[in-house]
C-alpha cells in the first residue's frame, strides 16, 4: 500500500460572537464547539419567536381596535401630530363617501379637504375656499366647541375633535341630518303656529324661545321676552305649569291667568311637553287663550241662573240663595220672610201699549225693587209678572209688613215709558219661616197662595199665609188628581138642560152640561172642577169628551132637536178644533146643522185671526155659533160685527128678578131688539119664575132656559121627555118644570 501523507491539523474557527462584532475573541477556556453553537442558535430562535409573537399581538390589537371602532354608529378618525391619517372606521368613510378614495395611512387631512373643496363636496366653502379651509384647519388643531358641517348631498355632520397627549387628533363625526330636519320642522311649526308658544328652560325657568304669535299676543318684544321667566307672566300662580302631581287631564283642565305687557289679564289653558332645545332640557308650552270662552261660559252660567230681561236671579238661583239664608237662620233666633209680589193688570199694559213697553215696565219694577231692599235681602223674578223677595233678620211679622208697604209704595209711582205715563199696582203674599215652612219650596208655595188670596180678596195690598190656604190648595190638588183619573176612566157624563121656544112651549134643543159623579163625594159641582180644568189644561180633554158624548146622544133624538156644547178658549189655542169637530160629526152621524157651539166674549178679546178663521170654517160646515153670557164682562158691539153669530144668550144676571127691575128690563129689551135687527136668535138663561117668563115673552124673546122649565137631566130622561113631547102629553109651562 502506498504511504499516505499525514494531514495537517486545521486552526479552530472563531466563535460566532467574535465574528459578529469583527474583533478576535479573547482566549478563553476551551469548550466543545458543538455545545456553544447550539446555544447561540437557540437564543436567536427564541428572540425571533418573541418578535413574531409581539407583532402578531400588535396585529390582533390593531384588528380588535378597528373592529371596535367599526361597530360604532359615529364616524371616528385618528390623526398624527402632522394631521396624517392613522386610522378611521367604516362610518367615517361612509359619511365622507365622496372623498373616501383619498383616505390612506399617511395621507394628510388637509389635502383631502382641499381636493373635496375643489370637487364641491363642501357647499359652505364655495366662493371663499381658502378662508373656509383656514377656518376648518384652525378648528382641527385648536378644537373647542363642536361645530356642524354641511355636505354636498345635503347631509349635516356634527364634528367633535379632541387633541391627544402627543399632539395628534381624535375626531368624532355624527350624522345629524334627521335631527336637523326635525328641528327645522319644529321651527316651522313653532314659528308659524297661530297658537302662542314659549320654550322655557327647566333648570332656570328662563324663556329660551318664543314664536311670533306669542309676541303679538302678549305685547312684549322678542328681546324683552328673553329677559323674562315664565313666573313673570303668571298673575297669581306660584306653581309652574309643568310641575305638580296632577294627571295630564287635570293639568289640561286647569285655567291659568297670565299678564300681558299692558297689564290686562288673560285666561289660558296650557299644554306642556318636554324637549331638548339647543342641547339643553326644556319645556314647550302651548298657550291657548280661553278668555273669551271663559267669558262666554260665565255669561251662560249667569243666564242659567238669572232672568234675561231684568238681570235678577231666577227661581233656580233663588232656591240656592234661600237655602243658604234658611241654614243661617236655623242657627239663630231670627226669622226669614218670603214675599211674592204680583203686578196687577199687567196683561192690560201689554195689550194696550205693546210688549216693548211691558218689558220696559218690568225692568223699571225690578230696578225699584232692588233700590228699596237692603244689601242682605234678595230679589228674584219668578215669571212674567211675579217677583220674590227674601227678607232676612226678621224678628216680628211687622218687619215684613213695613217692607211690603215700602214695596207697594215704590212700585205704585208712575213710570214714564216711550212717552206714556204708566201706573201699575201690585199685590203681595207673605210667608214666614219657620212657622209657614223651613224649606225654600214650601215657603215660596205658601207665599204664592197668600198672593192668590190678596189678588182675589183685596188686590193692591198684602196678605199673610194662613193654614186654611194650604188646605184649599190641597183640596184643589186632590180635585186635579181625581179629575185626571175620571177623564181616563170615562167617568164624566153630559147632562142636558132644555132650550124652550117661548112662543110654542116646545123643546127646540138642549145644552150639554158636564157632570162628574164621584165615587166618594157624589156629584161634584162644575164650579169646583171646571176652574181646575181650565188652569191645568184638562179642559181640552173634558171639552172633547163632552162634544163626542153629546153628538152621539143627539144623533138618536128627533131631527128637529139641536144640541149645544160649550167651548173653552183653550180649545181654540190648541189649533185642532176644526178637525176634532169634523171627526166627531162623522163618527156620530149627527148633521152639522143640529150642532150649536157656544163661545164666550173672552175668546174674541184675543182678536186672533186663527180664532176667526176657525169660527168661519165651522159655520161653513153648517154648525151654528152662539155667543154665551152676552152682556157681561167685556161686551162690545164690535164682536157682533167681527163674526155673524147665529144666537145670542142673555146672561142670567139680567134675567133674575126681571119683572121687578126696570133697569134689567131696559137692558134685556135692548138686547132682544138688537138680536131681531141682526136676525139672530135670542135665548134667555136662568129663567126661574113665571114673572120672568112672562116679561121675556112680552119683550119678544125667542128662547128660554132655566129651572122653570127643567133642571139638567141625564140622556135617558131626555129621551123620555122627547117622546112625551112628540105625543103632546106635556106642556111647556107644566111638565118641564123640575
Amino acid at each position: 500500500m502506498p504511504n499516505k501523507k499525514p494531514k495537517t491539523a486545521r486552526k479552530p474557527k472563531l466563535p460566532a460572537r467574535a465574528r459578529l462584532f469583527g474583533r478576535p475573541a479573547k482566549p478563553g477556556p476551551q469548550r466543545s464547539p458543538s455545545r456553544r453553537g447550539r446555544a447561540e442558535t437557540g437564543e436567536i430562535a427564541r428572540r425571533r419567536v418573541e418578535v413574531e409573537a409581539a407583532m402578531a399581538d400588535a396585529r390582533k390589537s390593531n384588528e380588535r381596535l378597528r373592529e371596535a371602532i367599526d361597530i360604532l354608529p359615529q364616524g371616528v378618525v385618528f390623526l398624527d401630530p402632522e394631521g396624517r391619517y392613522i386610522l378611521w372606521n367604516k362610518k367615517y368613510a361612509e359619511i365622507y363617501n365622496r372623498s373616501s378614495d383619498l383616505f390612506e395611512r399617511g395621507a394628510r387631512l388637509e389635502d383631502t379637504i382641499r381636493i373635496g373643496v375643489e370637487r364641491g363636496d363642501y357647499p359652505e366653502a364655495i366662493g371663499r375656499e381658502e378662508q373656509w379651509i383656514t377656518e376648518r384647519l384652525s378648528k382641527l388643531y385648536q378644537p373647542g366647541e363642536r361645530h356642524e358641517q354641511t355636505l354636498a348631498d345635503g347631509r349635516v355632520i356634527l364634528i367633535d375633535e379632541r387633541l391627544t397627549e402627543d399632539g395628534g387628533v381624535i375626531g368624532l363625526r355624527v350624522d345629524i341630518t334627521e335631527l336637523k330636519q326635525r328641528e327645522a320642522s319644529f321651527r316651522l311649526l313653532f314659528d308659524s303656529n297661530p297658537v302662542p308658544m314659549i320654550v322655557c328652560a327647566i333648570d332656570g325657568e328662563r324663556i329660551l324661545g318664543i314664536n311670533d304669535a306669542a309676541i303679538e299676543h302678549y305685547g312684549y318684544s322678542r328681546s324683552e321676552f328673553e329677559k323674562l321667566t315664565i313666573r313673570n307672566l303668571q298673575a297669581f300662580d306660584p306653581e309652574l305649569p309643568w310641575s305638580g302631581d296632577r294627571s295630564s287631564d287635570e293639568q289640561n283642565a286647569r285655567t291659568w291667568k297670565h299678564v300681558r305687557a299692558d297689564g290686562t289679564l288673560i285666561d289660558l289653558a296650557i299644554y306642556s311637553r318636554q324637549l331638548v332645545y339647543g342641547d339643553r332640557p326644556a319645556i314647550l308650552l302651548a298657550l291657548m287663550d280661553i278668555t273669551e270662552r271663559k267669558r262666554a261660559e260665565a255669561r251662560l252660567a249667569f243666564m242659567a241662573q238669572h232672568d234675561g230681561l231684568t238681570g235678577l236671579p231666577n227661581r233656580t238661583l233663588l232656591r240656592q240663595q234661600m237655602d243658604d239664608i234658611l241654614l243661617h237662620s236655623r242657627r239663630s233666633a231670627e226669622k226669614v220672610a218670603v214675599l211674592v209680589l204680583g203686578l196687577d193688570n199687567f196683561k192690560a199694559v201689554n195689550d194696550t201699549l205693546g210688549h216693548g213697553v211691558g218689558d220696559k215696565l218690568l225692568r223699571g219694577v225690578a230696578k225699584r225693587l232692588k233700590s228699596t231692599l237692603r244689601e242682605e235681602d234678595t230679589v228674584a223674578r219668578l215669571n212674567s209678572d211675579e217677583f220674590a223677595i227674601v227678607q232676612s233678620g226678621v224678628t216680628r211679622p211687622e218687619d215684613a209688613v213695613l217692607l211690603a208697604k215700602r214695596l207697594l209704595e215704590a212700585i205704585g209711582d208712575p213710570y214714564l215709558l216711550d212717552g206714556h205715563s204708566v201706573v201699575i199696582g201690585a199685590s203681595i203674599g207673605i210667608a214666614l219661616s219657620p212657622g209657614d215652612g223651613d224649606e225654600s219650596d214650601r215657603l215660596l208655595k205658601n207665599a204664592d197662595m197668600a198672593l192668590s188670596r190678596a189678588k182675589t180678596d183685596f188686590r193692591g195690598t198684602f196678605s199673610f199665609f194662613e193654614a186654611e190656604m194650604d188646605a184649599r190648595a190641597q183640596t184643589r190638588r186632590k180635585i186635579e188628581i181625581d179629575l185626571r183619573e175620571a177623564i181616563q176612566n170615562d167617568v164624566l157624563r153630559p147632562y142636558y138642560q132644555p132650550l124652550v121656544d117661548l112662543s110654542t112651549g116646545r123643546i127646540t134643543g138642549f145644552e150639554a152640561l158636564v157632570r162628574w159623579p164621584h165615587p166618594e163625594r157624589g156629584m161634584v159641582s162644575p164650579g169646583e172642577f171646571i176652574p181646575v180644568a181650565e188652569e191645568t189644561g184638562l179642559i181640552n180633554a173634558v171639552g172633547g169628551l163632552m162634544l163626542r158624548r153629546a153628538c152621539m146622544d143627539a144623533a138618536q133624538w128627533p131631527d128637529d132637536v139641536r144640541v149645544a156644547v160649550n167651548l173653552s178658549p183653550l180649545q181654540f189655542r190648541v189649533g185642532n178644533l176644526l178637525s176634532v169637530v169634523m171627526d166627531t160629526l162623522k163618527q156620530s152621524g149627527l148633521p152639522p146643522t143640529r150642532l150649536e157651539l157656544e163661545i164666550t166674549e173672552t175668546l174674541l178679546l184675543e182678536k186672533s185671526d186663527q180664532v176667526l178663521a176657525t169660527l168661519h170654517a165651522l159655520r161653513s160646515l153648517g154648525v151654528r155659533i152662539s155667543m154665551d153670557d152676552f152682556g157681561t164682562g167685556y161686551s162690545s158691539l164690535s164682536y157682533l160685527r167681527s163674526f155673524p153669530f147665529d144666537k145670542i144668550k142673555i146672561d142670567q144676571s139680567f134675567v133674575r128678578d126681571l119683572g121687578a127691575n126696570p133697569d134689567a128690563q131696559a137692558i134685556v129689551r135692548s138686547i132682544i131688539s138688537l138680536g131681531k135687527g141682526l136676525g139672530v136668535t135670542i135665548t134667555a138663561e136662568g129663567v126661574e119664575t113665571e114673572a120672568e117668563l112672562s116679561c121675556l115673552r112680552n119683550e119678544g124673546c125667542h128662547e128660554g132656559q132655566g129651572f122653570l122649565f127643567s133642571r139638567a137631566r141625564p140622556n135617558v130622561e131626555i129621551v123620555s121627555l122627547l117622546k112625551a113631547q112628540r105625543g103632546d102629553r106635556l106642556t111647556a109651562g107644566d111638565a118641564l118644570v123640575a
